[in-house]
Formats: structure tokens, sequence, C-alpha cells
């Protein structure tokens, strides 16, 4: 359960990283701390930081990307590396909104075993 807590982290640090480098430090501190709420154990925390990563998914990785693409196109520079770099991006977030998924199915998986 480790590496699904590490992934998330990692999601999470990445998406505040791209707020920081706009200056907004305090939004980027937001998402830097937002994976220590999975040290509450209550299912909704982790269907929040699910929904949470998969917003921003699309709202931060796809509407930048796509952005950033139409910026490479009108100066006429390479566009698809950028491309690509970004649609991994979004999918490595959306791999972590689903390891947010998994780690809640496990917590209720170890309280159903230890009720019986």
């Amino acid at each position: 359960m480790w590496w699904r807590t590490l992934i998330i982290f990692l999601a999470f640090v990445l998406i505040g990283a791209h707020f920081m480098r706009f200056g907004n430090n305090l939004v980027a501190v937001c998402f830097a701390i937002a994976p220590l709420l999975l040290l509450i154990k209550h299912k909704l925390i982790n269907h929040l930081l699910s929904i949470v990563l998969v917003i921003c998914a699309f709202a931060v990785w796809g509407l930048s990307g796509y952005d950033y693409v139409q910026m490479r196109i009108a100066m006429d520079a390479p566009w698809m590396r950028l491309a690509a770099i970004m649609t991994a991006v979004a999918v490595f977030t959306l791999l972590a909104a689903n390891c947010s998924q998994g780690i809640a199915k496990l917590r209720a998986k170890r309280s159903a075993t230890l009720l019986n």
C-alpha cells in the first residue's frame, strides 16, 4: 500500500509544482500537503482526494497541455513531444486517483476482516 501513497503524493506535488511555477505559492502548498489527509482513515477523504485528482487531470493538465500545444503550433515549433508529455502527466494523475480508490478498498477490506 505504500506505493499507492507514493503515487498519490507525487501526483499532488506535481500539481503543486505547476501552480508554484506561476507564483501561486499558497495553492502549491495546499496541494503539497493534501496527501497528509490520507492519515485520516475515512472513506470520504479518499473519495475527495480522487475527485480532486480527476478534476486536476482534466482542468489543469488538459487545459494547460492544450494551451501549450497551441502556443507551440502558433510559433511553428515542434509540439508532438510536448503533447505526449502532457498526456503522460494527465494519465499519471488519473492513475493516482485510481490508487486512492484502491486504498479505500483495502481499508474497507481490513476493517471487515477485523470485525469478523
